[in-house]
């Protein structure tokens, strides 16, 4: 892929009564306050190809933005990498991985930043403030447009 930003993460996948189920995060902080629809993203964050795989880069965000390790620890022989994609100048990396997770169970790791702006007072955010289980059919109108093409790729992925 061109140059630019690269992201690497991982979309938990699961089946529930025949529906097919990722999981999604929130982001946290005010700007995302209150948000809902193209507001969601796989957990995932940047990274260096230069200094990083992706695949580490994937399982380290899992681990910071959920507070769980990502599944299958180190075997990763069961993740499913898909087609990279761009969303703007970002480059996405992602692996398709079977899992579950309790979504009240998550513990996200925070960020500073001043809040309000020009107060001079510095605040501190969960970078995720929520994840939860949308279908394939639902998670384009949750996802961030840029990554609505991921949809796609599950399901061919997945042969859907």
């Amino acid at each position: 892929m061109a140059a630019g930003t690269h992201s690497a993460g991982i979309v938990l996948h699961r089946v529930v009564n025949g529906t097919d189920e990722i999981l999604l995060v929130h982001p946290g902080g005010p700007f995302w306050a209150g948000k809902d629809q193209h507001a969601w993203s796989i957990p995932k964050g940047e990274f260096d190809p230069e200094t990083e795989a992706a695949i580490d880069a994937a399982s380290r965000e899992f681990a910071e933005e959920l507070g769980q390790p990502a599944p299958a620890g180190s075997d990763r022989r069961a993740w499913v990498e898909l087609r990279p994609f761009r969303a703007g100048k970002k480059s996405i990396h992602s692996w398709l991985v079977e899992g579950d997770l309790d979504p009240a169970g998550i513990v996200s790791n925070h960020f500073e930043m001043e809040w309000p702006p020009r107060s001079g007072k510095v605040s501190s955010f969960p970078e995720v403030d929520q994840a939860c289980w949308f279908s394939l059919q639902d998670a384009p109108s949750k996802l961030h447009k840029g990554q609505v093409p991921i949809c796609g790729l599950i399901e061919t992925t997945l042969g859907r």
